[in-house]
């Protein structure tokens, strides 16, 4: 089941967080920032941020939001699902929910961020075989070496 976040799920989604071995404490931290705003804060717009519950337990979500300045153009902030949960497709599942809300929001566009690193292979991987496409690539972006690279995917209305 996907549902909008609570505030009891942001715990566990940063316990989840710290168990993927690609994030590092920044990136935890940024991301429970927007946790934070979620949860706390039910009537903010910016950050619509839904969890993946299976058999009560919380083992994955996405966090997807307008582009500032832009009136179709949505942003992928994050999508993780738990290492340990041991149930496949829950990415999958997360992202074709995320496209389904762009999509009934009059969304064109959704675009997903990621490093050039070779440990996030399988991330880029992932927005690939879920036809998405590269759009963008800024090299030496978050550090010399690790390039920025920007996957988008374009919805006709």
């Amino acid at each position: 089941m996907i549902r909008k976040i609570k505030q009891a799920d942001a715990q566990v989604l940063e316990d989840m967080l710290n168990r993927i071995p690609n994030f590092s404490q920044s990136e935890v931290n940024v991301a429970m920032e927007l946790i934070s705003i979620a949860a706390n804060n039910p009537q903010q717009t910016d950050y619509h941020l839904y969890v993946y519950e299976h058999e009560g337990k919380v083992i994955g979500y996405h966090c997807t939001g307008l582009r500032p300045l832009t009136d179709g153009t949505y942003d992928l902030y994050w999508i993780a699902s738990d290492p340990d949960s041991g149930i496949k497709g829950v990415g999958n599942e997360l992202l074709l929910h995320a496209e389904n809300f762009v999509k009934q929001n009059s969304g064109r566009w959704l675009l997903a961020e990621t490093s050039s690193k070779e440990s996030y292979s399988a991330t880029r991987n992932f927005y690939l075989r879920n036809n998405y496409v590269i759009i963008a690539e800024i090299n030496d972006f978050y550090s010399i070496g690790d390039n920025l690279i920007v996957f988008g995917k374009y919805f006709t209305q």
